[in-house]
């Protein structure tokens, strides 16, 4: 009995509280309301004066080559298991899809595609993004004024560092990247620019740029499209191209000693035609030999020569496109979503100052008492 009189006077006292919270809200209604409109002019305002950006992508699967086609099903139940037989039979190196991120994240590539041309928006001929975003767009008053007043110890110590770079790359042979700042600085622009995400769920890449203008988000990405598929060829082939070459000098120079031997025995037996001497014949099985051998040697590299080819080609990581690079059509940015964004945010702002406000007001209630 003593138990429901307890729940039944705390729900009573929640029941009070709640009401007591509703007649707060009801009473500072007014309050609410101009917090809430001023919040929502603000995200229309927002809304408005955000620039459009448009973003193009699109959407790949890496074929990745077994490696051996004499595994056949014994490969696929190995590599279910976790297993690569490939590895371990000596097979062509593999790289990971997940490591497709870092490729489009790194220096080297993001210099080449900085160094590309592209279409430009009120430009007549295609410039490059460094081109562009460092003669054309030009910082503004304002950007310069902070450049050259906060930030000119910074200016002072960057151009030290880019003579400093110079004067080294002049001294010694380079086997590192040296950025000046403008090149830092639009290489963290393309950072931001193109993303490439992999669904390792389902094994595919979609690959995507985010440009002012539809037309140039399209090229962005179709270049990087194309510079990431020739990076990972050349790192896939890298060692079957190294083969190739190396028969291909191999068999270079053996051609042209088959063809030696084989001129010298011509030139033998045309001067010997008639003579049945020891000694003649005697040369000219050395010769027949030197040829024979020669011949023989050429055979197998030519064989091998074929081979290399071939498994370049193998080698060779194809590519399907799921869904081609299209110029979009849409903006990312939805003024609606932000209008309701800015109406939340204003509407919780306004409710948490009244509560607060009402906290500290009764805690300053209690402390006066008690004093």
């Amino acid at each position: 009995m003593t138990e429901d009189i307890k729940n039944t006077t705390q729900v009573t006292n929640d029941e009070i509280d709640l009401i007591a919270l509703a007649k707060t809200l009801w009473d500072n209604r007014k309050f609410i309301i101009i917090i809430v409109a001023g919040f929502m002019v603000l995200g229309l305002a927002v809304a408005l004066l955000t620039p459009k950006q448009y973003t193009a992508s699109t959407t790949l699967v890496p074929q990745v080559s077994d490696g051996s086609s004499k595994m056949g099903g014994l490969s696929s139940l190995a590599a279910m298991a976790g297993f690569n037989l490939n590895d371990m039979t000596g097979g062509s190196s593999e790289l990971s899809p997940m490591v497709y991120p870092q490729i489009v994240k790194s220096v080297p590539f993001q210099l080449e595609l900085m160094n590309a041309p592209f279409e430009f928006p009120g430009q007549e001929q295609p410039l490059t993004f460094y081109t562009y975003f460092n003669d054309i767009k030009k910082p503004g008053a304002l950007a310069l004024l902070k450049k050259y007043t906060i930030g000119l110890p910074g200016v002072i110590a960057n151009r030290d560092n880019d003579d400093t770079t110079a004067t080294n790359n002049k001294q010694s042979s380079i086997d590192y990247v040296a950025l000046t700042r403008e090149q830092d600085d639009i290489r963290k622009r393309l950072d931001k620019t193109v993303n490439l995400d992999v669904n390792d769920k389902d094994g595919y890449l979609t690959l995507s740029a985010t440009t002012l203008d539809p037309k140039l988000a399209a090229q962005l990405t179709r270049k990087a499209q194309t510079l990431l598929q020739n990076t990972i060829t050349e790192f896939k082939i890298e060692k079957a191209q190294a083969q190739l070459q190396f028969i291909q000098e191999r068999y270079t120079e053996k051609k042209s000693e088959f063809e030696q031997a084989q001129a010298a025995l011509a030139q033998f037996r045309d001067r010997n035609k008639n003579v049945t001497s020891a000694l003649a014949r005697t040369t000219e099985e050395q010769l027949q030999n030197e040829y024979q051998l020669a011949f023989e040697v050429y055979s197998q590299l030519a064989q091998q020569l074929e081979q290399a080819q071939i498994r370049v080609k193998e080698d060779t990581p194809v590519f399907s496109v799921l869904k081609p690079v299209t110029v979009p059509l849409e903006d990312n940015a939805s003024g609606l979503t932000t209008l309701i964004i800015f109406t939340f945010l204003g509407l919780v702002i306004a409710i948490g100052w009244i509560f607060g406000k009402e906290f500290l007001s009764n805690i300053r209630t209690k402390w006066d008492s008690e004093n």
